[in-house]
């Protein structure tokens, strides 16, 4: 017998669940025009933290919640064909991404797979700053609209949501 992997135990689980909850037809707009740019760290449950339903919000989610340009296609899809018009960005306390030096890393991969990643990795040693960051680069990419974009830091031990101010003034758009 071939023991289940981890993926076969979690498509067993949503038979049951489709069992359980039926079929139900949701727009594919989200309800509260409402895009989040977050990482894909498995202790941020958006869901919860935020209070969101299903159908509510789109989540956007990377290596750091950084506004690399798939995030920011994802973003304009979502704003130009789905309605949404804020946009927030979380990252997070102990993140991954601050525990290794960029260059360092990008040289160990490149030795190791003989090809050098053509994209950053997105190593921060400051949280805040790259929260600023990425606002600052959401707001001023031309395939975004003028939506309210906020940014935050999320506890991973305590559950707290911070907001980090970012000033506008410097960057808006033409």
């Amino acid at each position: 017998m071939i023991p289940m992997t981890a993926i076969d135990d979690l498509v067993e689980q949503n038979r049951a669940r489709v069992k359980a909850h039926g079929h139900r037809v949701m727009p594919t707009e989200p309800l509260l025009q409402l895009a989040v740019l977050t990482c894909m760290d498995s202790r941020i449950d958006i869901f919860g933290t935020l209070g969101l339903q299903l159908g509510e919000a789109h989540l956007v989610r990377n290596a750091g919640g950084i506004a690399s340009d798939d995030a920011i296609r994802s973003l304009l899809l979502s704003q130009w064909l789905l309605g949404t018009r804020s946009i927030m960005v979380i990252h997070h306390t102990r993140c991954g991404l601050e525990s290794f030096d960029e260059e360092t890393l990008q040289n160990e991969i490149a030795n190791e797979l003989r090809v050098k990643p053509p994209f950053r990795l997105g190593a921060y040693s400051d949280v805040g700053e790259d929260v600023r960051l990425t606002v600052r680069t959401l707001r001023e990419s031309p395939f975004l609209s003028d939506a309210e974009i906020r940014g935050f830091v999320y506890d991973v031990d305590d559950g707290e949501l911070r907001e980090v101010p970012v000033a506008y003034s410097n960057f808006l758009k033409p």
